[in-house]
């Protein structure tokens, strides 16, 4: 029986690809499964986590902190594995599939095993499926557009974060009230049938994809290790490797220390729901769907009549603002401390989530599309899980930062808002750097075509 026959190259069109909406629909199912267990971890480890026995076996906040940050960080080390599968062996349809299959039974680990074993047994195998497919579904949104339609490119990286965002709200609002009342078994189940269904919904749009083919080891070694190859990477490292992390350690925190502060103040009722401290973190993807269209259509029109708007300048002013929510974070630790019988109710965190949030949109959004688009074509994938690394890098930072400032299991050496203001004058001495190193960046862009492995030259910077 002869393999399918499929398209190997983007139609030349100026519509949308057809094959955008299986992605979509993908990945905002497959963002509802990771962000709705990534949501009560910190939770499930320090209230629900048992023995082999059925005892209860609480981790202390700060090793659920850095257990939490070293999970997080090992998902997006992976994407190198996933890169090199894809751009190299399997292709990026391929390699989606298989590592979705490992993704669905890290759930399945979680879902039937509340022990420590259970843990880490199905964070190993999340964190490879998770990090494996991230580079790949984002370079295969990259690979469904020739140069006739790569105007739309910009508009659909944002509708597709749009997606993982929209299956993060609602995650994070429902995973932790199945949580409650049923239990760690349905709240870390449900997520891995919407992994099952994200799965299903991927090998249906096969027809419709374009399947760029594999490079070969022979192609993506000479290439990677060629002159534009080698230029590419050099370009991007700083970026990656330097700043971006910074972000990540500061971002990646309202999955963690923003949690445990929340669980320190006042609860808030609406009726007869009260929300709850993991509920807190929805208001980021919350904001994302609102402040994505936004920015889209007014804020970044209004900012290009004053003067050009280039990804490095989005970068940089992100990186200002991610500074400024962890400056409210500690303000509101400010209040917590002076009064603990009396704190400020959980809603005040609305104000540094709408200001990090607006951060990522400025970074996160903007670095997937760059890292794209400055990466050579046979290496596309290989290019986003550098990218993709800088996250890595940066919850190892928070980690790493965790476990040094522990005296003991109960004192530390960064108490109260300390700790939120050293992260927001590490976040700030970066941005200011990075607004100097950025006027020295000179890149080339790179499109898929259709038959042609032809490039655009393009120098950005933020001058």
């Amino acid at each position: 029986m002869s393999s399918p026959t499929y398209k190997t190259a983007p139609v030349p069109s100026k519509k949308m690809p057809t094959g955008i909406p299986y992605i979509v629909g993908n990945e905002a199912a497959e963002r509802f499964s990771f962000y709705g267990m990534r949501g009560i971890l910190v939770v499930f480890m320090t209230q629900y986590m048992l023995t082999a026995s059925g005892k209860m076996d609480h981790m202390p906040g700060p090793e659920a902190t850095a257990v939490f940050h070293y999970f997080v960080a090992s998902a997006y080390f992976f994407p190198l594995l996933g890169s090199i599968l894809s751009d190299v062996f399997w292709g990026k349809y391929k390699t989606i599939m298989l590592l979705s299959i490992v993704y669905c039974l890290g759930h399945l680990a979680l879902a039937i095993d509340e022990t420590r074993m259970g843990l880490f047994l199905g964070l190993t195998l999340i964190a490879i499926g998770s990090g494996g497919i991230k580079p790949c579904v984002s370079a295969h949104v990259g690979d469904q557009f020739g140069k006739q339609n790569q105007h739309l490119l910009s508009k659909i990286f944002g509708w597709f974060y749009i997606a993982i965002n929209l299956g993060a709200f609602v995650s994070s609002l429902l995973i932790p009230e199945i949580l409650k009342a049923y239990g760690p078994h349905y709240a870390f189940g449900l997520p891995g049938v919407l992994m099952l269904i994200a799965t299903i919904l991927f090998w249906l749009g096969r027809n419709q994809f374009v399947h760029i083919p594999p490079s070969g080891w022979k192609k993506f070694r000479t290439e990677t290790l060629g002159k534009e190859g080698i230029q590419a990477i050099l370009n991007l490292s700083v970026l990656f490797y330097v700043f971006v992390p910074i972000f990540w350690s500061l971002f990646d925190q309202t999955g963690s220390t923003w949690v445990l502060q929340a669980t320190q103040m006042k609860t808030v009722s609406i009726g007869e729901f009260e929300v709850k401290a993991a509920q807190i973190q929805a208001f980021n993807p919350f904001f994302i769907l609102v402040l994505v269209p936004t920015f889209n259509y007014v804020v970044y029109p209004l900012i290009d009549k004053v003067f050009p708007l280039t990804p490095l300048r989005k970068i940089s002013i992100g990186f200002f603002l991610t500074a400024a929510s962890f400056a409210i974070v500690a303000l509101i630790q400010i209040a917590i401390d002076r009064s603990p019988d009396n704190p400020p109710n959980m809603l005040w965190q609305a104000v540094p989530y709408l200001v990090i949030t607006a951060g990522e949109v400025m970074i996160s959004i903007t670095c997937l599309e760059f890292a794209y688009t400055q990466a050579p074509t046979s290496m596309k994938s290989f290019i986003m899980s550098l990218y993709l690394l800088s996250v890595t890098v940066g919850n190892l930072l928070t980690s790493g930062v965790n476990e040094f400032i522990m005296i003991d299991e109960k004192t530390s050496r960064l108490q109260g808002a300390d700790y939120f203001w050293f992260f927001s004058g590490l976040m700030l001495v970066a941005a200011i750097l990075f607004v100097f190193v950025a006027r020295f960046y000179k890149g080339k862009t790179y499109i898929q075509d259709d038959g042609t492995d032809d490039a655009r030259a393009e120098e950005e910077g933020i001058q």
